[in-house]
């Protein structure tokens, strides 16, 4: 019984959730993107109050930097510090 619920809570919100899938992925890729500006923004010349923070991040957002950066509209990476192109 227990599982059939389960089952049809599952297919209530997939259902509820497919005319929004758009919407949903502009809105996670939009916070994706504000979330690496603020990491990198003290190395593009913005001053970041969190830098001393944001420095233990770098090592696991570093392979997302790439994407990020064509997405931003620059053609080759901005840092010189990091070379992903």
């Amino acid at each position: 019984m227990l599982d059939k619920l389960k089952k049809l809570i599952a297919y209530y919100e997939e259902v509820l959730e497919l005319p929004h899938r758009t919407e949903i992925a502009r809105e996670l890729r939009a916070e994706d993107d504000m979330f690496l500006l603020m990491l990198y923004s003290e190395m593009l010349g913005i001053p970041n109050p969190v830098y001393y923070y944001t420095l233990e991040l770098y090592p696991y957002m570093i392979e997302e930097f790439h994407d990020w950066h064509l997405r931003m509209g620059m053609e080759k990476s901005p840092l010189s510090g990091i070379r992903c192109c």
